[in-house]
C-alpha cells in the first residue's frame, strides 16, 4: 500500500499529523494561491498532495503552472511512497475506539465505532440507527478510559431526525453537563445531496482544529435516493456517491476521526444472503457503498424493546449478533 508520511511539523492544534496549507508559504506559495485552496476546501498539506492536479486545475485563478508549483511544494513537506510495515504500525496504533453505549454491541465491534474508517449501520425504521447516532453524540465526549475519545461531533442531518433534547438526556445517564455536550456537536441539516457533499467538502477546516473524533451521516443515502430516481440516473447516483464516501474515509484517516454512518433498506426477494436480512431487504447504495464501509452492521427488531445488531462486514471481528435496547439512555444493555 502507498502511502504518506509527514515531516514533524505540528499544526496549531498540536497534532503532528495535520499541516496546514499555511506551510506552503515557507516554500514559495503565496498567501492568495493559499486563500484559493481553501476556499477549494482545501485546509491541509494531506489534501494538497491527495488532491488530482486535474482537480486542482479546476480550482479559479489556479493556472497549470502554479499547481505545478503548489505540489512541488507539497511534496517537500509530505513524502509520498513506500514505507516499511513498521510505520504503518505505529500510524494504526492511533486508532482507538467510541462506545456505543452497549457494552455487548461494544465488544461484537472490537471496542466501539473505531476511528480512521467508515462504520456503516442499516435496517429499517426504529430499529435505533438515529438513537446510536445520539448515543454516540455524547460517548465521544467521555475521557478515553470510558470509551470516549474526548472530543467533538460533526453531525450532518438528512432526514430532519436530529433531537437535542435526546443529546441531553443521554448527557445525565453519563453525569455530563446537557449543554455542554450540545456545545460540542457540531449541526448541519443537509438540504440535498448536492449540499450533503459541500458540507463534507467543507469539514476540513474544522476538523484540522484537532478537535473532532466523530463525524455522523443520518442517513447517508436519503438524498441521493431523492435527487437521483430511476435507472437512467443510476449511473451518475452512484459516481457522485463514490466521490463522497472517498471524501469522507480520507477524512478519517488524515484526521483520525470515526465516521459513522446510517442507511435505509430496501426490498430485494432475490437478494444473496450476503447482503440481506432474513426478510429479503438489502442496504441502499449498492456496491459502491459496500466497498467505502470498513464495517457493516444490520439492525433488526427483536421481541419487545429489544432490537438485534448482527455485525455483517469487518475487517477485524468475525460475523457475530448480539441484543441491545433502546431506552430514555439512549442505546443500553437488556437489564440495565
Amino acid at each position: 500500500m502507498v502511502t504518506a508520511t509527514a515531516v514533524e511539523t505540528e499544526s496549531s492544534s498540536g497534532d503532528k499529523n495535520v499541516i496546514s496549507v499555511e506551510e506552503l508559504q515557507n516554500y514559495g506559495i503565496n498567501v492568495s494561491d493559499i486563500q484559493k485552496l481553501r476556499g477549494a476546501g482545501i485546509f491541509t498539506m494531506n489534501t494538497v498532495v491527495s488532491t488530482t492536479r486535474r482537480n486542482m486545475c479546476k480550482i479559479k485563478g489556479l493556472s497549470e503552472v502554479k499547481v505545478e508549483k503548489i505540489k512541488e511544494a507539497a511534496g517537500k513537506v509530505i513524502k509520498i511512497g513506500f514505507i516499511p510495515a513498521t510505520v504503518q504500525l505505529s500510524i494504526r496504533q492511533q486508532v482507538f475506539a467510541l462506545s456505543t453505549g452497549s457494552k455487548q454491541l461494544d465488544s461484537m465491534l472490537g471496542g466501539g465505532i473505531m476511528t480512521m474508517s467508515i462504520t456503516e449501520v442499516f435496517g429499517e425504521f426504529r430499529c435505533g440507527k438515529t438513537q446510536l447516532s445520539h448515543t454516540l453524540c455524547v460517548t465521544t465526549q467521555l475521557p478515553k478510559e470510558m470509551g470516549g475519545g474526548e472530543g467533538k461531533v460533526a453531525y450532518i442531518d438528512t432526514e430532519g431526525t436530529f433531537r437535542p433534547e435526546r443529546i441531553k438526556q443521554i448527557a445525565e445517564r453519563y453525569e455530563m453537563d446537557p449543554d455542554t455536550c450540545l456545545e460540542n456537536v457540531t449541526y448541519a441539516r443537509a438540504l440535498n445531496s448536492e449540499h450533503q457533499m459541500e458540507l463534507v467538502e467543507g469539514l476540513g477546516e474544522e476538523l484540522s482544529s484537532g478537535d473532532y473524533r466523530l463525524i455522523i451521516v443520518d442517513s447517508i443515502m436519503a438524498n441521493f435516493r431523492v435527487d437521483y430516481c430511476g435507472r437512467g440516473e443510476l449511473n451518475e447516483r452512484q459516481q457522485r456517491l463514490n466521490q463522497h464516501l472517498f471524501k469522507l474515509n480520507r477524512l478519517a484517516e488524515e484526521f483520525n476521526v470515526a465516521v459513522f454512518l446510517t442507511n435505509q433498506v430496501q426490498s430485494d426477494p432475490g437478494a444473496s444472503a450476503l447482503f440481506a436480512a432474513a426478510d429479503g431487504r438489502k442496504p441502499v447504495g449498492g456496491h459502491v457503498l459496500a466497498h467505502a464501509s470498513a464495517t457493516r452492521i444490520l439492525l433488526r427488531k427483536g421481541r419487545g424493546d429489544e432490537r438485534v445488531a448482527k455485525l455483517q462486514d469487518s475487517p477485524d471481528m468475525p460475523e457475530k449478533e448480539c441484543v441491545y435496547i433502546i431506552g430514555e439512555n439512549g442505546i443500553t444493555d437488556s437489564g440495565d
